[in-house]
């Protein structure tokens, strides 16, 4: 009623103030003035006044190619590309990327737009309206805390994802723990609980953020993580155990005591009893025979065995990442066997000069993803603690998170025992938390 009122009034004074006005048009344009709303989309292009082509970068096709689909010459797409190259590398198309061109809707349509989505959250956007304009164009992040309980049963990879979570998750664990769990060896039972970020663009799934706390039960062990970053840390240690000490575990740096290096990592090196230049993929450790070898790392023997020309042989997995071989053995260390978890600086074997050999010395060999690396380049994590003065930090976030998953735990439970037996699904209870 009084809403009616007031537009009633509001009439009668336009009216009367035409009428008074002497019908003064300009006076009546400044008084009333039409607000028109113009739906722009995510690229910030007014998408009412184009018509749309989605398509996708064929193989062996080219940013030139596409534009010259749409009418621009030779020229105006080396200019574009040339004015645009510090912003985006147009040689960075890939085949299936998709695209987007915006064109008038004239009776010989121009291209007035054309964006390229350079992954899920960013794309680059060819403004030809004016002057070309080109810009990154980014979507916002949202970022969301998730936990997570999972049991092994058949594989991490799947049982991650039976449990409603990505895989990437499975990814991220894998990564902070590969130092302390072997994840070739998982057995079924093994469990884990996860506090972490998970990071959406568009309502998708882009990525897992930071784990803030972790539990992994295996081989009927528990291992805890922690995050926690220091103040101005150059290391990239984030994650760490309830005593503040580095998930991450440092290589020793050679895995023996020896007189010298006598011969480096090369793919050329003429050996020297066949005299033929073939690659030589380890690092030569002259020493007595009988002198120890230790494993450098933590890890489970693969093999053990005479390999050939690579004598008596002890082949090492330490995590999903690092490999290592010791080669030319006199004989074996006590105990060593296929499937035998071996500690960091655990006696694997002795020097000798097995196989096709000079003499004594030990030939050892290092691999990163399965690729044969330089042992004397190869980066050993820091594994240094969390420093003394900083630990009442780190015992103050660390109660904060372990409250926080306290929480989830209550809130899991609380749906597994109330809430499921109902049939209110999890999507709708998390929503509602």
């Amino acid at each position: 009623m009084r809403k009616s009122l007031f537009y009633n009034l509001l009439v009668i004074s336009l009216l009367s103030f035409s009428a008074c006005s002497g019908g003064d048009k300009s006076k009546e344009e400044n008084l009333i003035q039409e607000e028109v709303e113009v739906a722009v989309n995510d690229f910030g292009i007014p998408i009412d006044q184009y018509d749309v082509e989605e398509a996708t970068v064929d193989r062996g096709e080219f940013f030139s190619t596409i534009m010259e689909k749409y009418g621009l010459t030779p020229k105006q797409v080396y200019d574009i590309t040339s004015s645009s190259a510090n912003i985006f590398n147009v040689k960075d198309l890939r085949a299936g990327g998709k695209y987007h061109a915006y064109l008038t809707r004239e009776e010989q349509p121009r291209l007035a737009y054309w964006v390229y989505e350079i992954d899920k959250q960013k794309c680059v956007v060819y403004n030809f309206t004016d002057t070309l304009a080109v810009d990154i164009i980014s979507k916002e992040i949202v970022t969301k805390e998730e936990y997570t309980e999972v049991v092994i049963n058949s594989s991490l990879w799947n049982d991650t994802q039976n449990a409603g979570a990505s895989p990437l998750l499975a990814l991220k664990l894998s990564d902070i723990y590969s130092w302390s769990i072997d994840f070739f060896g998982l057995q079924k039972g093994d469990s884990f609980k996860a506090y972490y970020e998970t990071l959406y663009c568009d309502g998708q799934l882009l990525d897992i953020g930071d784990i803030k706390y972790a539990t992994f039960s295996h081989g009927g062990e528990e291992y805890e993580s922690f995050y926690y970053e220091q103040p101005n840390d150059s290391l990239g240690n984030k994650y760490w155990n309830e005593k503040g000490e580095s998930m991450r575990k440092a290589f020793l740096k050679a895995p023996l005591k020896y007189n010298r290096i006598s011969s480096g990592f090369t793919y050329h090196r003429r050996h020297p009893i066949t005299r033929r230049v073939q690659p030589h993929t380890g690092v030569d450790y002259a020493a007595p025979k009988g002198t120890p070898v230790v494993s450098i790392g933590d890890g489970v023997v693969l093999e053990r065995r005479y390999k050939g020309a690579g004598g008596n042989t002890v082949k090492i997995r330490h995590n999903s990442v690092y490999t290592t071989a010791y080669l030319h053995l006199s004989k074996y260390g006590p105990g060593i066997k296929v499937g035998s978890r071996v500690k960091q600086g655990q006696v694997i074997g002795y020097v000798g000069s097995t196989g096709r050999s000079t003499g004594p010395h030990l030939d050892f060999r290092v691999w990163k993803n399965g690729t044969p690396i330089n042992p004397l380049k190869m980066d050993s994590p820091p594994a240094l603690p969390i420093p003394k003065d900083q630990m009442p930090q780190f015992e103050e976030a660390k109660s904060a998170t372990l409250q926080t998953v306290a929480y989830y735990i209550a809130a899991d439970a609380f749906y597994n025992q109330v809430l499921s037996p109902l049939g209110i699904s999890k999507e709708e209870f998390q929503s509602s938390k």
